[in-house]
């Protein structure tokens, strides 16, 4: 599919069906997460692919959006592998992780499935839930599926503001 189409075609799915998502398409989305670039190239992402009942269930347990996704993916990061800016007040580790979940919600669009960019949950309460590593914080939940009969872009998903609001020349 076009870029172009992609970006302005996908759209936030709040409804999934509980068609499983194909292997192929799995993977060519966690393939774009892994070719996003990273600050000094340090890959500190991890991806974790939630699909069992078990794995579901603590997602459903912190948080109402998962909307009957087959799948949902947690991408974390390695705090202790972070470029850090110089003054030494920000690590390129939230901006990384999310430079990789964009690359993965626009191959899933690419792909034909839907998505949904989570970040209603406590990432500390589902951390020690998954038993993830103490070097890591997860940045979002994504969910993956296809959307069920019905479902489509909620009424405000077309309005934005105008470049001029958005955007300075100097």
């Amino acid at each position: 599919m076009e870029l172009k189409k992609v970006i302005r075609g996908r759209y936030s799915c709040k409804k999934y069906s509980d068609r499983a998502v194909g292997e192929k398409e799995l993977q060519a989305i966690l393939e774009a997460g892994r070719l996003a670039p990273t600050a000094k190239n340090l890959q500190e992402q991890h991806i974790y692919v939630l699909r069992s009942p078990e794995a579901l269930a603590k997602v459903d347990k912190v948080t109402p959006c998962r909307y009957g996704a087959p799948v949902v993916l947690v991408v974390a990061f390695d705090k202790e592998n972070v470029y850090t800016y110089p003054g030494g007040k920000r690590t390129s580790g939230v901006e990384d992780a999310a430079i990789v979940a964009t690359h993965m919600i626009l191959a899933a669009a690419d792909e034909g499935v839907d998505s949904c960019w989570l970040n209603n949950f406590d990432p500390d309460v589902l951390a020690k839930d998954l038993g993830l590593p103490e070097n890591e914080e997860i940045l979002m939940l994504m969910d993956l599926g296809y959307a069920a009969e019905g479902a489509g872009p909620l009424p405000n998903h077309t309005n934005r503001k105008p470049l001029e609001e958005t955007v300075s020349y100097m």
